[in-house]
């Protein structure tokens, strides 16, 4: 029997396509997926289809797990989606360029966003490379050294209105919306490698890209500001 713990539902929606994915963690298996390609002629989402597509398969998702299916995570191939760059640079007063700096320029980065794109929700926030002392690292490393530090962002968003459209779908059926995720930038990391399409939503989503910053909530209990891949709370 699998563990309700080991599984993963994701749900893929463009104008022209919807997928949805029972997935299996542990190893790495689609228990589920059900696809339909739709006669869209406009670059929109049909969110009627939508609701009719999860009305015919959360029901066998759930008996398939076992459970009720409590949240989901969305994966968007839209041009509602947007990309924003910009970087933070902020000075160092100590010898080494270490993770509280760091972090000071996450909690910065995220402030600034939020307070000039209000109605955007947050998909992805990565880092393109740091500059210290006219020096550019794509890692970050544990000893940098230097005077400042400057981080280069980009942030992949998109609007609040599209979100709360997708929420009120999802709630029709008791499901929440776990989080969201941009189906090229998934699909562009893993160009050079053979694996399934869920199998790539799954790592992106754990924090395979070390780049990534991730967003968690503030109730989770906190870990330690790096274990595997940067973490930011929401």
């Amino acid at each position: 029997m699998v563990e309700e713990l080991d599984l993963e539902t994701y749900l893929c929606i463009s104008p022209n396509e919807f997928i949805i994915y029972l997935f299996n963690k542990k190893n790495l298996t689609n228990l589920y997926i059900d696809k339909i390609k739709l006669n869209n002629n406009s670059d929109f989402i049909d969110f009627n289809n939508l609701d009719k597509f999860l009305e015919k398969n959360i029901f066998k998702l759930e008996k398939l797990a076992g459970n009720f299916i409590k949240n989901i995570y969305l994966v968007i191939d839209n041009k509602e989606i947007s990309q924003i760059n910009f970087g933070i640079k902020k000075k160092n007063y100590e010898n080494i360029i270490d993770k509280k700096l760091l972090q000071n320029i996450l909690n910065d980065a995220k402030d600034l966003f939020r307070e000039n794109y209000q109605n955007n929700h947050i998909m992805h926030i990565l880092i393109n490379r740091f500059f210290e002392n006219g020096n550019y690292h794509l890692s970050f490393k544990d000893e940098f050294s230097g005077s400042y530090l400057c981080v280069e962002f980009q942030f992949k968003c998109i609007s609040g209105n599209f979100i709360s459209e997708i929420i009120k779908i999802l709630g029709k059926y008791q499901v929440e919306l776990a989080g969201c995720l941009d189906n090229n930038y998934i699909k562009n990391y893993f160009t050079d490698e053979r694996i399934e399409h869920s199998v790539m939503i799954y790592k992106i989503q754990n924090g395979f890209n070390e780049n990534e910053v991730k967003l968690i909530s503030k109730n989770v209990e906190k870990k330690g500001f790096f274990e595997k891949f940067f973490q930011l709370f929401s």
